[in-house]
């Protein structure tokens, strides 16, 4: 079958950082679905491999945890699943990727994708919303609303939430599942007219700019008192150069969560005085550890595509990168890469 990957670590302006490549088909376990790959995305975590993780000796790493596509063969012990459904799913770092003709993916972790979506729209999902929806609802432990689209049945009344890059893929989402799911006053950075606009967009009663003071711009809005003016923070990215103003910007007892990778440890000893506590995020937890809660994955994101079925979310889709191939692939690293991506970029088709 056809694929995309490589066989060693390689910048992007080496022609052999990725390649075309012919393998051959996988077989599914009893736990798995078999699915012809229609359409994937590309996140931080694709780059993050392909600059620093090897294959195995005289293999190939196949990269992609993002997909959309139909259902070929189901395990033997599947349920909820049929040959011809349309499903989307995040996958297993573990495991070969989506940037392949075909792949089997735990069906635990995958769910029928929204039917008012194409293939493309869809394969933009997966990972993000898995990554906001455990950040926010259960690493901040805030209380998700009864039913999409009724913030007032959900928790986080009278507290702030600061989204730390919201104008990114998982920042997209979690802005979303924020406004539509909880009562948070929800406060997102983004430094461009383009990225400001698409966090208000996705529903950010605020935005403010994260290349200036923090503790100033949450003055500048009413939300920075002597003890802080936030709640709860998600840190997206770039939590180290901002640790400090985080910690001053948390209020008492407040809570930080973060997901992207770090160079050095923090100084943890900094979030004592306020009793501040820490949580991270990675959505590959489950599938890795093959947790008694896996099934929760496809749980959440069938709650996501029932919500973007019933306009109360929306995908986050903004380009197209055309068919799955190792020179789009490439473009679509180097659009990570550039650290000015809003939204999800996709591939579709081989």
């Amino acid at each position: 079958m056809k694929a995309v990957g490589y066989h060693q670590n390689l910048p992007l302006s080496d022609e052999r950082a990725l390649l075309d490549l012919d393998l051959p088909e996988p077989v599914p376990g009893p736990l798995d679905l078999l699915v012809a790959v229609q359409a994937v995305s590309v996140n931080p975590v694709d780059v993050k491999l392909r600059a620093g993780v090897a294959p195995e000796p005289g293999q190939a790493k196949v990269l992609g945890w993002d997909a959309a596509g139909t259902v070929l063969a189901v395990g033997a012990q599947v349920q909820g699943f049929a040959v011809g459904n349309r499903v989307f799913y995040a996958g297993a770092i573990q495991r070969p990727g989506s940037n392949a003709e075909r792949q089997v993916v735990d069906a635990r972790i995958a769910a029928k994708m929204p039917a008012t979506l194409d293939f493309a729209q869809a394969a933009a999902l997966p990972l993000t919303s898995i990554t906001a929806w455990e950040l926010l609802f259960e690493r901040l432990g805030v209380r998700p609303a009864t039913q999409a689209g009724r913030p007032e049945t959900g928790g986080g009344a009278g507290q702030r939430l600061l989204v730390m890059g919201a104008a990114g893929g998982v920042g997209s989402i979690l802005v979303q599942l924020a406004r539509q799911y909880t009562q948070l006053e929800i406060i997102a950075t983004a430094s461009r007219p383009e990225t400001v606009d698409w966090a208000l967009a996705m529903g950010a009663h605020h935005v403010i700019d994260h290349h200036r003071p923090l503790a100033d711009e949450l003055q500048r809005i009413g939300c920075m008192g002597p003890a802080g003016g936030v709640h709860l923070v998600a840190s997206l990215t770039h939590t180290e150069q901002h640790y400090p103003a985080l910690v001053q910007a948390l209020l008492p007892q407040g809570k930080l969560a973060l997901l992207d990778e770090l160079s050095q440890p923090l100084d943890v000893m900094a979030l004592k005085r306020k009793s501040l506590s820490l949580h991270w995020e990675m959505m590959f937890t489950r599938s890795m550890f093959g947790t008694a809660d896996i099934a929760a994955q496809g749980a959440l994101l069938a709650e996501v595509a029932r919500a973007i079925d019933t306009g109360v979310l929306r995908h986050t889709l903004t380009r197209r990168f055309g068919p799955i191939t190792a020179a789009n692939l490439k473009q679509a690293h180097a659009w990570i890469e550039s650290g000015r991506a809003i939204g999800k970029g996709v591939l579709e088709g081989f």
